[in-house]
């Protein structure tokens, strides 16, 4: 039973040590960079009503989250997603604002993915909200501020793509297909399975040009020359207003130097009913999956009783750490480096050296040495830490053992020579 006790259950993980300290760097490398933008930092609950996250609002499915009752008998779920919940607090603390918001986060999402996906049940997210500002420069600023961010996390190699849903809804409307067939076909389109794609529109009645238009749609993907060629395929609206977007979106991320970073997909499509226009997500080597996905959600805050457009995104922390590493990239972490290890007639002197480091931002590790461990006990401690370095003060205090914890030889210095020096508290 005792060992059951240790294990987390399936889909969640603990973090220590060095993984938690470059996590730790990348949320505040990100964050930085979103504060850079002008983005104000915002917190949600962990657990709301149901109602926020329900179908209607295009969130995740009923199945997908974690549900409990309060003492009301209220139905509450963790949050599977966050930007219904900013939807809900900009409604909530900002309905009489006109101008743009410009909103960013660092918090946890809870899905209840089937084990065979292989996928984290409660993730990192940290993302940003534009609410208010319904232009193709709004869209611009997201895709440029989410290559910056994953430029600032250390990624060098890494590809964002750009689509947009109403290209594929103006379509599905002139069809007149039901939801389910909807459905259906957007996970053939968006898997680029063609075979599948042609079998259902098989099943139905559609004009020969209609149809061409949705067997040709798993393949319009890449540079903005060939999203343009989709142009000539239809006459729909709704589509080509789709096109004239991406291709204004395209100008603008040229005028921020950042067109490189950024390809097309017309066939991409979110499980997300909510949005509304352009949609996106960032891949990069080393992890099966996206790290970014945001999009455009022009009527999500109507439901919450305000009427703005927004278009957001939200970087998965913890895939991108799994990118990070398998592409051996790891960012410089501020480790303690130094063990302070004192006799107890030596604790005055001792804090006072422990203050002396603390005061030069050098962070030390303070530890009584008790009777029964050795000195060498205490050195592969901090071996076992990743600490190099030992200061034994021991006696009265007047002098210090200074270590190197790897081999163990050392160095007697009288303690006021050694707080008086430059290069003392200089860590190796």
């Amino acid at each position: 039973m005792a060992n059951k006790l240790i294990h987390t259950p399936e889909g969640v993980r603990d973090i220590y040590d060095a993984e938690c300290m470059q996590k730790l760097t990348v949320q505040e490398k990100i964050l930085k960079t979103l504060y850079r933008y002008g983005y104000q930092h915002i917190e949600t609950p962990s657990f709301e009503f149901f109602d926020i996250f329900n179908k209607d609002r295009g969130s995740v499915s009923s199945q997908e989250m974690f549900k409990f009752f309060d003492r009301d008998n209220n139905t509450l779920v963790l949050r599977p997603d966050m930007t219904p919940a900013i939807a809900r607090c900009v409604s909530k603390y900002f309905s009489e604002e006109t101008m743009p918001l410009r909103l960013c986060y660092l918090e946890r999402t809870f899905t209840n993915n089937t084990s065979y996906q292989g996928r984290l049940k409660e993730s990192t997210q940290t993302g940003a909200e534009m609410i208010g500002d319904d232009s193709s420069d709004a869209d611009a600023e997201m895709i440029a501020l989410v290559i910056d961010c994953l430029k600032a996390a250390g990624l060098k190699e890494f590809q964002v793509e750009l689509g947009q849903v109403e290209f594929y809804r103006g379509l599905v409307e002139e069809a007149g297909l039901d939801e389910e067939t909807q459905e259906q076909l957007r996970d053939l389109i968006e898997n680029k399975n063609f075979f599948g794609v042609e079998e259902l529109l098989n099943a139905h009645p559609l004009k020969p040009e209609l149809k061409e238009v949705f067997l040709r749609l798993p393949e319009l993907f890449g540079s903005i020359d060939q999203i343009r060629q989709a142009r000539s395929l239809t006459t729909n609206k709704r589509a080509r207003f789709a096109i004239d977007r991406l291709e204004k979106v395209h100008e603008i991320m040229e005028n921020y130097g950042l067109s490189e970073y950024v390809s097309f997909d017309l066939g991409m499509l979110s499980k997300y009913q909510y949005y509304t226009g352009i949609i996106f997500k960032a891949y990069t080597y080393g992890t099966g999956d996206y790290v970014v996905t945001g999009g455009r959600y022009d009527k999500l805050l109507q439901q919450f009783g305000k009427d703005a457009p927004a278009v957001g995104f939200g970087i998965v922390v913890d895939r991108l750490l799994m990118a990070l590493a398998s592409q051996g990239i790891s960012l410089p972490v501020e480790k303690v480096n130094t063990m302070i290890l004192f006799d107890v007639s030596a604790r005055v002197p001792a804090i006072q050296l422990a203050k002396h480091f603390r005061e030069q931002n050098h962070p030390v590790q303070f530890q009584r040495k008790h009777q029964t461990p050795s000195v060498e006990d205490y050195l592969q401690m901090a071996v076992r830490s990743g600490i190099s370095n030992v200061l034994y003060v021991f006696g009265d205090g007047s002098q210090v053992r200074a270590y190197c914890a790897r081999t163990g030889a050392f160095d007697v210095i009288d303690m006021t020579e050694y707080l008086s020096s430059e290069e003392s508290w200089r860590t190796e």
